[in-house]
């Protein structure tokens, strides 16, 4: 929806919630396609928020589940947390098994129980079946509901069994099984349309599949589908057992989900932070890393407070040098960006990454000689001493070299340990290039103490 249209449709919702309209409420929201909704939804206050659903939801379970879909697990759970649990299973109802899986695991542990006893035998089994399956994984995040055939079928008998099917997911390929059900091939849709009806399957299909485990990591499973155009991506058990199937729908939330993550862990934010979210809950959630930073803050000052004698009689130090600090930290952090994205799309690996190191290093020399000239022509003209500028000029060639470094081998670190580089590169290589920066340019001020009194 065009933000223009989405700003007038959010203003006519609480209007129309304020005077008490509920016909007309209803029949805005029901003109609205559900991923509209959800962003609807996510502009509205709580209050209103919940007062929007439950008009719509008292009329229209099926869109106002789809829309509780697409405002994302967490959000969506609580707006069902509050109701009882026979509606939130009939609610469920609503839903594919993946997506009635992904809120319910964001529900309190002990009401998804009741309300997964309480659906429908069949759907409340695939639900459970899904949340056995560890977060953020192929098994996760799959639809059990896969089409697929045997392989002594021929292409006139798989036809018909296709359009007699029901209840799956989209149909983008069909997957060939044998009787026990391991996954032996594939064939396109197109190439099923264009043989003859009497064609084995067995002679048309694809032996080559790619295909994801069930604890294949979700990134891993975006990656694949990715790399190789697919528009869906077949998922299997560790027998070799067909059991589901992921959508590029699936895998569009994925990406955009890891990447929402990626970027608000580098800056220390929670990846589960919206603008909607309550001061309260933010206050939580940011309040850990600023504390940290706060530490890590303390040591740069350590640096700083050796250097007090020498600053006390040349006060210009004090002045120029968070210049040097502040572009290190600059030049890190894009660095930083480069590697955490080429991790995350598996470009840097272990084999390549003296080569990346090489590149980042001589990159922040070669910053360094050009940014730290200007800078140290600029204290020069300014403060009237060359070796005031030459000093800066030093300072910034060291500092940027280190941010290259350290941009580089932290988040590589953080990887080798099993903690996400995105989530702690930032703040490392930040008290990296402060305490490096201070300490190059306050250490080479003293050195040369007596060349700028």
């Amino acid at each position: 929806m065009p933000p223009r249209r989405l700003d007038v449709v959010i203003d006519s919702v609480r209007r129309l919630l304020r005077i008490g309209a509920t016909a007309n409420l209803l029949n805005l929201l029901q003109k609205q396609h559900p991923a509209d909704l959800a962003q609807v939804f996510g502009e509205l206050a709580e209050r209103d928020r919940l007062a929007a659903f439950s008009v719509l939801v008292e009329r229209s379970s099926r869109l106002a589940m789809e829309a509780l879909s697409e405002l994302g697990p967490e959000p969506g759970a609580a707006l069902l947390a509050n109701r009882p649990a026979e509606e939130i299973a009939r609610l469920m109802q609503e839903l594919p098994s993946d997506d009635a899986a992904a809120l319910l695991d964001y529900l309190p542990e002990e009401l998804a129980n009741t309300v997964i006893d309480l659906m429908r035998r069949k759907e409340g089994a695939e639900v459970e079946s899904l949340l056995e399956y560890e977060e953020n994984t192929a098994g996760r995040i799959m639809n059990p509901h896969v089409f697929a055939l045997t392989e002594d079928l021929t292409v006139g008998e798989a036809i018909s069994e296709l359009q007699r099917a029901r209840d799956v997911e989209m149909v983008f390929y069909l997957y060939v099984v044998d009787p026990r059900r391991h996954l032996v091939g594939v064939v396109s849709l197109r190439r099923l349309l264009l043989v003859s009806p009497e064609t084995p399957l067995k002679r048309i299909m694809s032996a080559d599949v790619t295909s994801a485990r069930v604890d294949t990591d979700q990134e891993e499973v975006a990656q694949q589908v990715a790399s190789y155009n697919l528009l869906a991506m077949p998922v299997v058990d560790h027998d070799s057992k067909l059991v589901g199937v992921i959508t590029v729908d699936d895998v569009i939330d994925v990406i955009k989900d890891e990447a929402t993550e990626d970027i608000y862990r580098l800056a220390g934010v929670s990846g589960d932070e919206r603008v909607s979210t309550p001061v309260r809950s933010a206050l939580k959630k940011r309040m850990l890393w600023l504390g940290v930073n706060l530490v890590m803050a303390f040591i740069a000052s350590a640096v700083v407070a050796l250097f007090r004698e020498q600053i006390s009689k040349v006060a210009v130090l004090a002045a120029l040098m968070p210049i040097v600090a502040g572009m290190g930290g600059n030049a890190g952090t894009q660095t930083l960006a480069v590697v955490v994205r080429g991790l995350a799309l598996g470009e840097l690996t272990w084999a390549n990454t003296w080569k990346a190191l090489l590149k980042e290093v001589t990159m922040g020399v070669g910053n360094g000689l050009v940014i730290g000239s200007v800078a140290g022509v600029c204290a020069w003209l300014l403060f009237g001493n060359p070796w005031l500028g030459i000093i800066l000029l030093m300072a910034m060639v060291v500092n940027m070299l280190v941010a290259g470094a350290a941009g580089t081998l932290i988040p590589l670190g953080l990887k080798a340990l099993k903690i996400d580089p995105a989530l702690a590169s930032s703040i490392f290589i930040t008290t990296f290039t402060d305490v490096f920066g201070f300490l190059t340019f306050l250490g080479l001020g003293a050195i040369f103490l007596d060349r700028l009194l």
